[in-house]
């Protein structure tokens, strides 16, 4: 069955907190409330720190049965290393505890810098090292190293997963040179999708048909981060959402302008449409 998953780009923000958190909303309560009013969200302390596998079993606890949550792929992997001797450092990110999620789990993102131009040789093999099921997530995670102790370490498969649990990848680059046939591409034989970015342009907005699903990020339409959509903006993305969902197409959806507060707001005036 095809799922439409709209939601935002993390969920702790202190400027949320008396907004679209209630006033006295506890803390440890709001990852409860984006999943009461949202139908996905975006793991982005992934992106700076390897996190807990006892992090991603309380998330998951936290959350409806039937909500997603994206992963976004360590940025030591994406910005420091640049994709280059990736195989100990993606053993350490998915040995961290993503498997806890079990069949929460949506897309991972990989996120490039804006400096990083298109290498195919570099590109394509860090796509063929991607884990394509909960099973090779464990089987690669073995390749950990002692960098996670023990405690750190999630290998088994949730209950409510299987070894043969697909997982997908979302790639989003930042560089004008991967809006490109060769790059494109390239993602479609790895059957990784390439993100749509909307970044009040400030980085290229790719055209994607790499894979069978859609991934988004909206960062902005005028202000980068900052600000909110217009309500005959927020119709258009509905109505983009429903054509792909009408061509069967899985349709994942964040809102990463978060600096005054819009994500979660302008994340629930999409689903009311699409609702």
């Amino acid at each position: 069955m095809t799922g439409c998953y709209v939601g935002v780009s993390g969920w702790r923000y202190r400027n949320w907190r008396g907004d679209f958190y209630p006033a006295g909303l506890r803390q440890r309560d709001e990852l409860r409330h984006v999943g009461a009013t949202m139908t996905s969200a975006e793991i982005n302390g992934s992106f700076y720190s390897l996190q807990r596998p006892s992090s991603y079993a309380a998330w998951a606890a936290e959350t409806p049965d039937d909500f997603v949550f994206a992963v976004k792929g360590g940025r030591y992997i994406t910005h420091m290393k640049q994709l280059r001797e990736v195989e100990t450092p993606l053993a350490n990110f998915f040995a961290s505890g993503v498997l806890a999620l079990g069949r929460r789990l949506g897309p991972i993102l990989w996120q490039l810098p804006p400096r990083m131009a298109f290498d195919a040789e570099k590109v394509g093999h860090f796509l063929s090292l991607l884990p394509r099921t909960h099973g090779e997530i464990a089987a690669l995670g073995h390749g950990h190293d002692e960098k996670l102790t023990p405690e750190r370490v999630r290998l088994e498969i949730a209950p409510d997963a299987s070894p043969g649990r697909p997982v997908r990848h979302a790639l989003e680059p930042r560089h004008p040179t991967f809006d490109s046939p060769e790059a494109h591409a390239l993602l479609a034989a790895h059957d990784v999708c390439m993100v749509i970015a909307d970044s009040a342009g400030t980085w290229p907005t790719m055209s994607d048909a790499t894979s069978d699903f859609r991934y988004v990020r909206l960062h902005g339409e005028q202000e980068l981060y900052a600000s909110a959509y217009t309500d005959e903006s927020l119709d258009r993305w509905a109505a983009q959402c429903r054509a792909w969902l009408e061509a069967g197409l899985d349709t994942y959806v964040y809102f990463d302008n978060d600096a005054r507060g819009h994500a979660p707001h302008d994340a629930v005036r999409l689903l009311e449409r699409l609702r």
